[in-house]
């Protein structure tokens, strides 16, 4: 255990901290005082550099750590496990964010692809709220799990069908383990984002799947999300402090998109008209 842990100190988990949505949510919680083990299939480097570039009195080695796993490996999640509580003697939250995407035709995805998706994004954060909500539930300390969803969980985006159904099931996941762990002091719930201006988006963007006008134009808020907007909601989630009374929500940050049920034409007219590149297409 790293001398400057204290009983004082909160030890969160993200996974998918390398980049996009991961990152922003580990230099959120850094810079509210969070120390921090970040999880990805590679190192998160750039992430550990910008946490240890923050001016706070914690020193780099006692801020943040990175671990290099396969969320979907069974015995590779518990060796991390193991190296997380060794290393910080706690852990006071879990952030389950990483997760693959697959555009294709129902007709046209293979098995192969399906079942991956379905161990990165469902799959995997089961197997490590199991892990660290046992931490938790053992520690006798109250404790958070936030699973990143997305809109895709509440209804279905067509080419999506791996991806729908593992957000989906993670949404199920969420409620069971509120109701299992919350009066046990884990509380669990998820964050449903709609599109968020990533690396993900911009490959999505450039593959042609949809243009900056689909989106924009269906937003009753007009824009992306920016990365920020979901991971301030994952640190209200996160924190006992704020949120202690919050368990087994699925949280739309979405610009009001779930909440729009009229069509292009009613939309656009009931905003304030935009500069003319805000709608340009990719």
């Amino acid at each position: 255990m790293t001398s400057g842990i204290t009983a004082n100190t909160r030890v969160a988990v993200v996974t998918g901290a390398r980049q996009g949505i991961g990152r922003h949510i580990a230099e959120v919680l850094a810079d509210r005082g969070w120390q921090l083990a970040l999880i990805d299939r590679e190192f998160p480097k750039e992430t550990l550099d910008a946490i240890n570039a923050v001016d706070l009195q914690t020193p780099p080695a006692e801020r943040a750590i990175g671990i290099v796993a396969d969320v979907s490996d069974e015995d590779v999640v518990e060796q991390a496990k193991d190296q997380i509580l060794r290393h910080f003697g706690r852990v006071d939250a879990l952030v389950n964010n990483a997760g693959i995407g697959m555009i294709a035709a129902a007709e046209a995805t293979p098995a192969d692809q399906w079942r991956r998706v379905l161990d990165v994004n469902l799959t995997g954060p089961f197997l490590l709220s199991r892990a660290f909500g046992t931490a938790m539930l053992d520690s006798g300390t109250p404790g958070a799990i936030v699973n990143v969803a997305s809109i895709a969980a509440l209804g279905g985006i067509p080419d999506r069908s791996a991806y729908n159904a593992s957000k989906h099931g993670l949404l199920g996941l969420t409620r069971t383990l509120a109701v299992e762990w919350g009066a046990r002091g884990v509380r669990v719930n998820a964050v449903c984002p709609g599109f968020v201006k990533t690396e993900m988006d911009q490959a999505d963007l450039a593959s042609g799947a949809y243009t900056m006008a689909d989106i924009v134009d269906r937003v009753p808020l007009a824009r992306f999300a920016e990365p920020d907007d979901v991971a301030e909601a994952v640190a209200y989630l996160a924190d006992t402090n704020h949120s202690a009374y919050v368990n087994g929500i699925a949280l739309p940050v979405d610009g009001g998109w779930t909440a729009d049920c009229g069509w292009r034409a009613l939309r656009l007219r009931k905003r304030t008209p935009l500069p003319p590149d805000s709608h340009a297409a990719a």
